[in-house]
């Protein structure tokens, strides 16, 4: 059973602290956190836990094989390295890092130390999108033509990070996941800052992918619909992610289809004529069995030191998606 300690039990923390504690194949023996309130609410909990305000207690505690990480991003690559330097696997929160320079210098030292270094990019272990993204390798949805994303809400605006590094993880991961890891042709941002100088508040973002694969992401904190929406149009089919509905995939089986006509009164120098025929069938709610993602995303870092199973979200894809924010 592995020994893990966790840094950090802010926003997202108490989360993963929760399902390593639910876990049955770990045990949580150390908490390290700043905030003494915290502190109260981790022994409140789960008096088991060592609790302290130093993270070099985790870094020095030589029976503990993996740490988490869940600490502001700022935080992620000095903890990162250390934790490595001291032998330990390590899942940190998304994103992995502020720069690519940063990331490689991570992986350096995780295949020097032979350590697992996963990033949580929790969606990629949701059922929906793994449901979609079998749906996209079948060729279910034909040809991808596009995808566009909204992850907005009114709230918890943040200043060590704009909206863009906060909520555009989610869905750059999961397109890459979806499209099988591309590098895009060209990245290009549109962000403006109202309530804070220098922090976008609302972000569009636009990729464009080989095989005329279209991508935009539009995120914010200043909207007054709470949405986390992503619509994959296909030549064949189209679906929505809807991770608020209780319905969270719709399959529309509609879509435009270009065909070919030879007729009387034609220009002959040039014989193809074309029309359009529109498609428009049955809309279908698959029915999709769920496990909370964290749960299932603590199983698989636990494979990958364990068994040695390919990280889903290790260094390779942590890069892609640093890379894409940065560009």
């Amino acid at each position: 059973m592995l020994n893990i300690a966790q840094i950090g039990v802010g926003y997202w923390g108490p989360n993963l602290l929760r399902n390593l504690v639910a876990s049955k194949r770990c045990v949580v023996s150390r908490v390290a956190e700043v905030s003494n309130e915290r502190h109260d609410y981790v022994r409140g909990l789960y008096p088991g836990i060592n609790v302290s305000s130093e993270a070099d207690r985790v870094f020095d505690d030589t029976d503990i094989d993996a740490v988490v990480i869940a600490t502001p991003v700022a935080t992620h690559f000095e903890l990162a390295m250390k934790a490595l330097q001291t032998g330990k696997h390590v899942l940190v929160e998304k994103p992995l890092a502020k720069s690519v320079s940063e990331v490689k210098q991570i992986a350096k030292l995780a295949n020097q130390k032979n350590r697992i270094v996963m990033v949580g990019h929790t969606f990629l272990f949701n059922a929906a999108v793994r449901y979609i993204k079998d749906m996209i390798d079948s060729g279910k949805l034909g040809d991808i033509r596009y995808i566009y994303s909204q992850r907005l809400n009114l709230g918890r605006i943040r200043s060590d990070v704009d909206a863009l590094w906060n909520f555009a993880p989610h869905d750059i991961s999961i397109i890459q996941y979806w499209l099988g890891d591309p590098f895009p042709l060209s990245v290009v941002k549109r962000g403006v800052d109202f309530i804070q100088n220098g922090v976008n508040d609302v972000v569009f973002m636009n990729i464009m992918y080989p095989d005329k694969i279209m991508a935009n992401i539009q995120v914010s904190w200043l909207d007054p619909n709470k949405t986390r929406r992503m619509t994959v149009v296909g030549s064949k089919k189209m679906v929505v992610y809807d991770d608020l509905a209780d319905s969270k995939v719709a399959i529309f089986d509609k879509g435009i289809d270009k065909m070919a006509v030879l007729g009387e009164n034609m220009d002959y120098d040039n014989q193809h004529f074309h029309s359009f025929n529109h498609r428009s069938g049955d809309v279908i709610l698959p029915k999709i069995n769920f496990q909370e993602p964290l749960m299932v995303e603590i199983d698989h870092f636990i494979d990958c030191i364990q068994n040695g199973t390919k990280c889903l979200t290790g260094l390779d894809h942590a890069q892609k998606v640093v890379e894409i924010l940065e560009l």
